[in-house]
């Protein structure tokens, strides 16, 4: 019962036909609510959501304005939880995030003349939008605006499931909650609780997303695709003088190009993309009106946004409900989930290798092929392997964070019985790097000397690269790293470790 319609026992029809989307109950999913989707849309109720928000910034950018924002303030206006009983986000062990603190309080409280100076008064764009901060180098990213507009629209989230609640679950399957900081009070300057009844599981109560506002990666109006597309964004720009200032800035910061080389083996070297991001970034800080042109680009293009968030919804849906319950099935058919409770490295490994036989002997390979093209994010391959613990009485944690970085996952039942497990994607271009030093690094911060690596290849490219590499390390012979053949026309079995 990994999903929300198998634990209410709810009929798939009628979820499908109210537009919510199917939640894990066992860890987040890899979707977020993207503002750019209310505005865009043609529902009065998400264009009304839209302007709730623009009418928030509003308040927030006049009490910037006027000064004297206290702690208290800030606290009280910026300071959010993350809504995680709506079970999305990337928190793969449950759905605990951090939600939005002091500190971007404070950064969004002193930049807010800065990112919304025409807020209300756009010449260049037909509105505001709040992902705008996102565009300037402040250390707001895609994490913090989702949570923040997830905050923002969280009375229609609960009203949305609190009609479905009393429409279709039974009266036990439910709880009357009452929610802090549901909606502002304009007069009061303050954020208010209310009353909902609401689908109740695991001590908590449960908030359903309508499927047509979320997307995956990121938002529709975000800062890689500002950077990747810089050149183009500038080339609209009417006003032929500043055009050729912008450009002339741009070239200036970008490094000169460089012959390296000798001989028949010399070659021009040009800038790479790490230097045109940079080159991009110095640029904005300078001429910030770039970014209402990029963004009047993105509201020309509001297609775009809706038909992006229905395929990435649906390649979340395909690979972590549809694929992975093929996954569980074929894992079924085994002792996979029957097993007697081991050291917590013994039962690691052994579902490892329970689920390498059943991806390379079993077809299990297909979990990780969306239209025919295979997953390259090693978060999604870490999410599915997170799937094959439901039933174990181990504690399985996400991103541990011991002092010296996250490790993909801790396996524990005691601290006296503990392991570590990575997973990586042998495209990966730090692997070799990773190999040498990740997981040592891991081990002395955890108190542990129990690990494993887990590296998942498509093709016999990458396969060869994953052998040198090892034998590079000396790591060749290492019976704690399993590799795992995924690809669709992969060789014998016999000849992968």
């Amino acid at each position: 019962m990994a999903y929300f319609i198998d634990y209410f026992k709810v009929r798939e029809s009628d979820f499908e036909n109210y537009g919510a989307f199917n939640i894990s109950l066992i860890c987040d999913l890899p979707l977020f609510i993207d503002p750019f989707l209310l505005y865009s849309s043609k529902k009065n109720e998400y264009l009304e959501l839209h302007n709730s928000i623009l009418k928030y910034l509003t308040f927030l950018k006049v009490k910037s304005e006027q000064g004297k924002i206290t702690k208290a303030n800030i606290m009280s206006w910026y300071k959010f939880s993350e809504v995680k009983q709506n079970w999305l986000g990337y928190s793969i062990s449950g759905n605990k995030g951090s939600g939005l603190g002091m500190k971007f309080g404070e950064t969004m409280s002193s930049n807010m003349h800065k990112v919304y100076n025409d807020l209300n008064n756009e010449i260049i764009t037909t509105t505001s939008h709040i992902e705008k901060v996102g565009l300037f180098q402040l250390g707001v990213g895609r994490d913090n605006i989702s949570d923040f507009s997830c905050n923002l629209i969280k009375s229609f989230l609960l009203n949305y499931t609190q009609t479905f609640a009393l429409k279709y679950l039974k009266k036990e399957q439910t709880r009357k909650v009452n929610v802090d900081k549901v909606y502002f009070d304009y007069k009061l300057e303050r954020w208010c609780p209310q009353i909902f009844t609401l689908p109740y599981y695991n001590n908590d109560h449960i908030i359903l997303t309508p499927k047509d506002i979320l997307t995956k990666d990121e938002n529709w109006i975000n800062s890689y695709d500002l950077k990747g597309n810089f050149l183009d964004i500038c080339g609209t720009i009417p006003n032929e003088q500043l055009r050729s200032e912008i450009n002339n800035f741009y070239r200036k910061h970008l490094p000169a190009p460089v012959i390296i080389g000798k001989g028949n083996n010399k070659r021009m070297k040009e800038p790479n993309q790490r230097e045109k991001a940079k080159a991009a970034s110095d640029t904005i800080q300078q001429y910030p009106e770039i970014l209402n042109y990029y963004i009047k680009s993105k509201e020309e293009n509001k297609e775009g946004a809706i038909n992006l968030s229905k395929e990435n919804v649906n390649k979340v849906e395909t690979i972590f409900k549809n694929n992975i319950q093929f996954l569980v099935d074929l894992l079924k058919q085994t002792n996979f989930y029957s097993m007697l409770p081991l050291s917590s490295y013994e039962e690691a490994m052994k579902r490892v290798l329970f689920m390498k036989d059943v991806i390379e002997n079993k077809d299990g390979y297909r979990i990780f092929y969306h239209k025919g093209i295979p997953i390259k994010k090693e978060a999604d391959l870490q999410l599915i392997y997170r799937f094959t613990w439901f039933e174990s009485p181990m504690d399985v944690n996400r991103e541990v964070n011991n002092g010296r970085g996250p490790v993909d996952y801790s396996i524990s039942n005691g601290s006296s019985n503990k392991s570590l497990v990575e997973f990586k994607l042998a495209s990966n271009s730090k692997l070799k790097m990773n190999l040498k030093n990740q997981v040592e690094i891991y081990k002395k911060a955890s108190g542990t000397s129990k690990s494993i690596t887990v590296i998942l290849y498509f093709n016999a490219v990458e396969l060869l690269k994953i052998n040198q590499t090892l034998n590079d390390l000396e790591l060749n012979n290492s019976e704690n790293i399993v590799l795992i053949d995924a690809g669709d026309n992969k060789p014998s079995a016999s000849n992968v470790k």
